[in-house]
């Protein structure tokens, strides 16, 4: 894909790609040599460019670390056997970006600032994409508020940046989750379809506790009742129930609205496989686990992927899935996307951007 837009680039004079183990990635940990960065001020994108890596200085009055404006996305970059760059729906993630933006009062992002930023961004950095099988190149898109005020309103000029990172799987293998009736992740009225930082700053300590116990991750309820699940930690999720996929609809705005859950059910529905987007409760859940009729249970998320689901709480009652046989829906859905992903299937949807 050409890119159009003039960005001026200052390049790192010290490379840090030698010295990076491609074959030990821990998720997150290691960043590429640039990021793209941008000021809103006065009402408009400005001061485009490319530089180095780098710790920002932030005033203590930053009003991002006060009120908590602060949202981002994430996204993956991989390298086909040509060693073209495949980025995945980075469309999508533009536009929920700005669909956060607008709840947390923040301006939006024009397509030619993130598409053009990110792209030419990867280009430089092209050498830090893995070429190893699973492994990818995260992407995190962030913008954050940076008046110097101390007030309870909205800024009036923000940052947005975007660095990448060389990773290798997000889980290593399959999952143990803790249903979560006590504490709650969002409300309807609230900011849970958002991605924004104070969402996961308040599931920090719950699932700190579900770690202490055990467990991976939660099974979020809704907040009202707590008797529906509608989320994980760190993905969407999905359970197969005598043969019908089931997945928390998206209305009550108290979900996130997942991209790799989008590209889910979309590979559902072109494969006819039953699908219906419900509220499953949690009294469902635990009948089709005691009574053998759940016959698998995964997680949807850009990191994760597909995160299967080995063990799910309940109750003080711990119960383990069964087996899943290769032919298994999340087996097939996670090849296929894979296949996508890194260029050996076909993109019906037009989901791969290339560089």
């Amino acid at each position: 894909m050409k890119t159009s837009l003039a960005i001026p680039v200052h390049k790192t004079a010290s490379s840090r790609l030698a010295q990076t183990d491609f074959s030990n990635l821990v998720f997150g940990k290691t960043i590429s040599d640039h990021m793209f960065v941008a000021d809103y001020k006065n009402g408009e994108w400005t001061d485009l460019r490319i530089e180095p890596y780098a710790p920002l200085q932030l005033n203590p009055s930053n009003a991002a670390l006060h009120y908590g404006q602060s949202i981002f996305e994430g996204m993956k970059a991989y390298k086909n056997e040509e060693g073209e760059i495949l980025i995945f729906r980075a469309d999508a993630n533009w536009k929920r970006m700005n669909e956060s933006a607008e709840r947390m009062c923040m301006p939006s992002l024009p397509e030619e600032v993130f598409m053009e930023g990110m792209l030419q961004l990867l280009d430089l950095d092209r050498d830090w994409v893995p070429t190893a099988k699973g492994a990818s190149l995260y992407i995190r898109p962030f913008m954050f508020a940076t008046d110097d005020y101390i007030g309870v309103k909205p800024s009036d000029t923000y940052k947005f940046i975007i660095f990448t990172c060389p990773v290798g799987n997000y889980y290593s293998k399959p999952v143990s989750v803790k249903v979560e009736t006590k504490f709650t992740r969002a409300t309807e009225g609230g900011t849970g379809a958002a991605k924004t930082a104070g969402n996961y700053a308040a599931s920090l300590y719950p699932a700190l506790q579900a770690q202490k116990a055990g467990y991976d991750q939660l099974l979020w309820t809704d907040g009202k009742s707590h008797s529906n699940i509608e989320e994980s930690g760190t993905m969407n999720v999905m359970f197969k129930i005598n043969g019908t996929l089931i997945t928390a609809p998206l209305h009550t705005g108290t979900i996130l609205k997942g991209i790799t859950r989008n590209s889910v059910v979309q590979l559902a529905n072109d494969w006819n496989q039953p699908i219906e987007e419900r509220f499953l409760s949690v009294s469902e859940l635990k009948e089709a686990l005691e009574n053998g009729t759940l016959e698998e249970a995964f997680g949807t998320g850009t990191a994760a992927t597909i995160a299967h689901i080995a063990k799910i709480h309940i109750d003080g009652k711990d119960y383990v899935l069964p087996e899943k046989p290769a032919d298994a829906f999340s087996h097939k859905v996670l090849a296929a996307l894979d296949g996508i992903k890194y260029g050996s299937q076909k993109d019906p949807h037009n989901w791969i951007i290339k560089l």
